[in-house]
C-alpha cells in the first residue's frame, strides 16, 4: 500500500466552461481547488502538490517535467458550452492526450470532460465519450475520485458524488493553489459553488446530469471565501448554480433569507476596503415569473451587496414556441420579458442612485454601470429550429429595447451535443445546416441590438474603475474589469500591461467600448487620447497641446465650447510638454 505522504502530485487545469460553471482565466474554477483539498485530506502534504494552468505549460514547456515525474497526474477540463475567450485558451483534446503520454505515474482525468469530447472547443459540434488515454476517468466528481484514489494507494476508486461535509473541508484545504495561478493575486476571480443540479430538463443542457438541486449551507460558502481571501483573492463570483434565486430552498422557489445569510456572510469576511468584485451568473427567469414578490426581495438583497456591473444570465435559449416545446425549455418569450422587466426594476440602478428610480439610463443617470442586469442566452441548432426561429428571437430582443429596458449582454451560440442529454440523438446537424443563416442573424443582433443597448447601459462618460490592461493591438491597449461578462475596453496608445486604471467611456462598438484613462490630465495627455474625447477632434486637441500648461478644465472647456468634466482634469505639477 502506497503511503499518501510519499506522493508527488501534479494537477493541470485545462479550464472548464459549463452552463453553470466557468474556469477560463481570469477565472479559476472550483475543480482544481477542491481536488487539491481532497488530496491533502487524503494525506498528501500540501508542498508535494503542484498546480499548473494549461497556458502556463505552453508558456514554459519545462513545467511538463512536473507531469512526467509525478506519482499522480490529474488533468481537469472540459467545455460543454461553446465560447470565445480572451484571458486563456482551453486545452484541445490532442494536448490532453499528449499530457497523458508524458506522465510516467498514474493518470486521472475528470471534470466536464467526462460528458464528452469534440474535435474542437466550439459550437455546432458533436461529442463522444473518450478516456483520452488516461489510466482513470472520474465519471463522478473528480475531487472524490482523487481522494479515493490516493486513499486506496492509487489502485482505483468507485465513481461517486462528494457530500457536503467533504466539499466544506476540501474547499478550505485546497484554497492554497490559487497562489500558483499566473493571475494571482490582482487579476484572479474565484468561481464559487452554491449548489448543483437543476429541476428542469432542457434538451441540450448538462447541468441536470448532476441531479436534482442540492445546495451548500451559507456558512460553508462563507468559510471558503474566507480561506480564499486569506490567500489574497479579492474577487468572487457566485457562478456555480443553475439559479441563484433558488439558492437554499427547494430548487425552484426563491429563498431570500438564505440569500441574505450568504451575501451578508461574504461581506462580513471580506470587508468593503478589501473586496474587489462580488458578482453572480445564472438566474432562471421562470423563478421570477412564478414567484415575483419573493424574487424581487431576493434581487434587492443581491443588488444591495454586490458590486456594480453584475449580470444575471437568463437562459431563454429560444423565443420560438415550437423550439421551446420540442426541447422542454421552461420559459416563454412573454415570461422572459416579464422577468427582464422585474430585474430592471429591482437591479437596474447605479451606485449613488435611489434604487426606487430603477431602471436608470440617459443623461440624468450616474456615471457607473448598473448594479444588476439580465443577460440573455440564445442557443441555435436545437430540435425544431426553423426560419421563423430567428425572427422570433429578434422580435423578443427588439421588444426589450423598445420598452426602454436594459440587457447587459446577449450571448448567441450554437449547440454542442453531449451523451446523456436529449440532444444526443439529434446531434449538431441542425446547427451545421443553418450555419450561414446563423451568421447573418448574429450580425443583425450585433448591429440592431448590441450596439444601441451598450450605449444605453454604458453611455459616453460612464466610468469603469479598475480596468486590467491585457494586450496591445493596432496601437491601442485592451483591458477588462474583473467580473461577469466584463466589457472589453480599448484605450489609445500602448500602456504598460498588467496595470489597473480607471477608464471613462468615449465610444461604443457591438460588444466592446473605447475609452480614455480617467481622469485624463490635459497637461500631459497624448493627441490620440485627447481626440478620443467626444467633441474635441484634431483641431481642438491640437489647441489644448499648444496652449499648455492649463490651469483648469473649466477654462479649456469654455474656450473650446466642449464638455470635458466627465473625462479630464488638470495637473499643474507636471505641466508642460
Amino acid at each position: 500500500m502506497i503511503d499518501p505522504a510519499t506522493l508527488d502530485v501534479t494537477i493541470v487545469d485545462g479550464y472548464v466552461d459549463e452552463p453553470a460553471h466557468f474556469g477560463v482565466p481570469p477565472y479559476i474554477s472550483t475543480y482544481p481547488r477542491y481536488t487539491a483539498g481532497a488530496i491533502v485530506d487524503a494525506g498528501v502534504p500540501r508542498e508535494q502538490i503542484t498546480y499548473h494552468t494549461i497556458d502556463a505549460l505552453r508558456d514554459e514547456p519545462r513545467r511538463r517535467q512536473d507531469i512526467e515525474t509525478a506519482d499522480l497526474f490529474v488533468y481537469i477540463g472540459g467545455m460543454t458550452v461553446p465560447g470565445s475567450y480572451v484571458g486563456g485558451t482551453p486545452a484541445e483534446p490532442e494536448e490532453v492526450r499528449r499530457m497523458a503520454w508524458t506522465a510516467k505515474g498514474t493518470t486521472l482525468v475528470g471534470g466536464p470532460v467526462r460528458f464528452g469530447v469534440g474535435t474542437q472547443n466550439e459550437g455546432a459540434m458533436d461529442t463522444e465519450r473518450n478516456d483520452l488515454d488516461y489510466d482513470f476517468v472520474a465519471k463522478g466528481d473528480i475531487e472524490a475520485a482523487a481522494y479515493d484514489l490516493v486513499a486506496n494507494g492509487l489502485e482505483g476508486f468507485g465513481n461517486r458524488i462528494r457530500d457536503i461535509d467533504e466539499v466544506t473541508r476540501w474547499a478550505a484545504l485546497g484554497a492554497f493553489i490559487v497562489e500558483s495561478h499566473p493571475n494571482h493575486p490582482e487579476y484572479l476571480i474565484a468561481e464559487l459553488e452554491t449548489g448543483r443540479g437543476c429541476p428542469y430538463r432542457c434538451s441540450f443542457c448538462t447541468e441536470p446530469l448532476y441531479g436534482n438541486p442540492s445546495f451548500r449551507p451559507p456558512e460553508t460558502v462563507v468559510s471558503e471565501v474566507e480561506a480564499l481571501a486569506e490567500r489574497g483573492v479579492r474577487n468572487f463570483r457566485l457562478g456555480r448554480q443553475a439559479d441563484i434565486l433558488a439558492y437554499g430552498g427547494d430548487g425552484e422557489r426563491p429563498n431570500p433569507d438564505a440569500l441574505r445569510s450568504l451575501y451578508e456572510g461574504i461581506r462580513a469576511v471580506v470587508p468593503d476596503s478589501e473586496l474587489g468584485t462580488l458578482h453572480l451568473d445564472n438566474m432562471n427567469p421562470i423563478t421570477i415569473v412564478k414567484w415575483p414578490e419573493k424574487a424581487r426581495e431576493g434581487i434587492r438583497i443581491i443588488a444591495e451587496h454586490n458590486t456594480a456591473g453584475d449580470t444575471a444570465a437568463f437562459g431563454l435559449e429560444s423565443a420560438d414556441p415550437v423550439v421551446q416545446a420540442e426541447n422542454d425549455l421552461n420559459v416563454s418569450a412573454d415570461e422572459c420579458f416579464r422577468a427582464v422587466k422585474i430585474l430592471n426594476e429591482e437591479g437596474g440602478w447605479r451606485p449613488g442612485e435611489d434604487p426606487n428610480d430603477a431602471p436608470t439610463h440617459g443623461a440624468d443617470s450616474n456615471n457607473r454601470l448598473p448594479k444588476l442586469l439580465p443577460g440573455i442566452n440564445l442557443l441555435h441548432g436545437l430540435k425544431g429550429e426553423r426560419e421563423e426561429t430567428y425572427e422570433h428571437n429578434l422580435q423578443f430582443l427588439r421588444r426589450v429595447y423598445d420598452e426602454g429596458l436594459m440587457l447587459r449582454r446577449v450571448n448567441v451560440r450554437q449547440v454542442m451535443a453531449f451523451d446523456g442529454t436529449d440532444m444526443s440523438d439529434t446531434g449538431a446537424q441542425i446547427a451545421r445546416e443553418h450555419k450561414q443563416r446563423f451568421k447573418q442573424y448574429k450580425r443583425t443582433v450585433r448591429e440592431e441590438i448590441d450596439n444601441p443597448m451598450l450605449k444605453r447601459v454604458s453611455p459616453v462618460g460612464t466610468r469603469l474603475p479598475d480596468v486590467h490592461l491585457e494586450y496591445h493591438k493596432d496601437g491601442k491597449t485592451f483591458g477588462r474589469q474583473l467580473g461577469t461578462y466584463p466589457l472589453l475596453v480599448a484605450v489609445p496608445g500602448e500602456h504598460d500591461l498588467g496595470r489597473t486604471i480607471d477608464v471613462a467611456i468615449t465610444d461604443h462598438g457591438y460588444r466592446s467600448v473605447s475609452g480614455v484613462p480617467h481622469p485624463l490630465d490635459l497637461n500631459s495627455a497624448s493627441m490620440d487620447e485627447l481626440t478620443a474625447i467626444p467633441g474635441l477632434g484634431q483641431r481642438r486637441a491640437g489647441t489644448i497641446v499648444v496652449d499648455r500648461p492649463h490651469s483648469s478644465t473649466d477654462d479649456v472647456a469654455g474656450s473650446l465650447d466642449v464638455e470635458l468634466e466627465a473625462f479630464a482634469t488638470v495637473d499643474q505639477s507636471g505641466a508642460a510638454d
